[in-house]
């Protein structure tokens, strides 16, 4: 075994595979195949041996082969105390089988060492936002929307109100596709459709008709139409005024709260957008906590590794819009698309991995169990959550991972500058 540098990252192995010790190893293999195999005329195990290895001789020496150069390369891989990042491409010499040995070349990436730069002088912004009365109120006004019904009104309709409609469009007195309704729904002021065409129901009476003229946006999402003057007619069938439930017991009931205390649905209301609040709070600065790390920290990535990170997001992908309907373009395979966040995801996965090791911030048993109560919190019945985590290794590993990463961004908040900035819980969530 011999090691040759190709570059700070890729390496080349010399192998070597003792033909007396493969021959043998071949022999053996073929007495085991020999107990089990099966040919006319001839009971099990008692096939000739000549006609074991005429028939399987050429497949065993392969897979011995094949057994023996990886058992090579694996041992002088942990000889040479060397972490390999990928998978190593294993050819054969010219002249490998002339001697004793066999002789082979492995040409393969090792992972980069990685000296963790210095975040003193990063700035890490940490938004404070307090869950008050008002920001209950706005919630609850939502909830109220959400649950709004209709109520049929006998008066000229106006913003916020639903009308049942007919219309026709014509463009040059032909109509055009997707111009023509009956009996169609719309809450005027709410912008489902263009405003200069729900603007001309307001101020009508069910049972109005009228004509008008309309020119759709030159980015209208219909080419055929973009830009174009059309007539519409139309007729108002309906008139509904809303009306939103009241904040009372009922109310409560559908929120869950089986006593209807409206106090109570107010206080999970509050608990619910603490918890929202403060993951959102975690994210933002766990974002610039790696942005921090990514900029103090240069290293060389291993192609084989990036190689394997965008196949993994390709895939992620696929499977994302397979789920939704959605057919994947060719376009949309390409790597070179994924590239760049691939080697970020890489290089975020390396430096997170040095910074656990260096400062010993493995996820402690009791951290995964308060994370996975944390996250059971936000469903009806946690207990049941709880347990599906702990019966489910991957879902595990998931927190582990969530709880590692939060680990390396308290230890950052000591290490870089932190400013508190207070916030309202709208601009926080992005709302703003």
């Amino acid at each position: 075994m011999q090691t040759e540098n190709v570059n700070p990252l890729e390496k080349t192995l010399n192998l070597a595979v003792s033909l007396v010790q493969f021959e043998a190893d071949v022999a053996k293999r073929l007495k085991q195949v020999a107990r089990t195999v099966k040919m006319q005329g001839f009971r099990p195990g008692k096939v000739p041996m000549k006609m074991v290895e005429q028939q399987h001789g050429g497949q065993v020496r392969q897979e011995v082969l094949g057994e023996s150069v990886q058992k090579s390369f694996s041992d002088a891989v942990q000889q040479s105390q060397l972490r390999v990042a990928g998978y190593p491409r294993i050819e054969p010499k010219a002249d490998h089988g002339a001697g004793e040995s066999m002789e082979f070349t492995a040409t393969f990436e090792v992972y980069p060492e990685v000296v963790l730069g210095d975040i003193s002088a990063s700035l890490i912004e940490r938004p404070s936002v307090t869950i008050g009365d008002e920001e209950v109120n706005k919630t609850l006004e939502i909830l109220r929307k959400q649950r709004v019904a209709y109520q049929a009104v006998d008066r000229a309709a106006a913003t916020d109100d639903r009308v049942n409609v007919d219309y026709r469009g014509t463009l040059d007195d032909v109509e055009f596709p997707g111009g023509q309704a009956k009996g169609f729904n719309l809450v005027l002021g709410e912008g489902r459709t263009l405003p200069d065409f729900e603007g001309q129901f307001v101020g009508m009476k069910a049972g109005e008709t009228k004509k008008f003229d309309l020119t759709f946006p030159e980015e209208y999402h219909s080419k055929e139409l973009a830009g174009k003057g059309v007539t519409f007619e139309v007729t108002l069938n309906v008139v509904e005024e809303a009306k939103l439930p009241e904040i009372d017991a009922d109310f409560a009931r559908s929120m869950g709260v089986a006593d209807g205390d409206v106090t109570k649905m107010r206080d999970e209301i509050r608990a619910s957008l603490e918890r929202e609040g403060k993951k959102r709070v975690q994210e933002k600065v766990k974002t610039q906590v790696m942005e921090s790390l990514l900029e103090a920290t240069k290293l060389a990535l291993p192609t084989a590794l990036v190689e394997m990170e965008i196949e993994r997001l390709m895939e992620q992908m696929r499977q994302s819009m397979s789920s939704h309907g959605v057919k994947v373009m060719d376009g949309m395979q390409s790597p070179e698309l994924h590239r760049d966040q691939a080697k970020r995801r890489v290089a975020l996965g390396l430096i997170l991995a040095e910074v656990v090791k260096s400062n010993k911030l493995n996820a402690k048993p009791e951290q995964i169990q308060a994370q996975i109560v944390e996250v059971a919190q936000s469903y009806e019945d946690p207990e049941s959550v709880i347990k599906y985590f702990y019966s489910n290794p991957q879902q595990l590993a998931e927190i582990e991972s969530l709880v590692l990463e939060g680990n390396v961004v308290e230890w950052a908040l000591t290490q870089a500058q932190v400013v508190d900035k207070s916030i309202v819980f709208d601009e926080l969530m992005g709302k703003k």
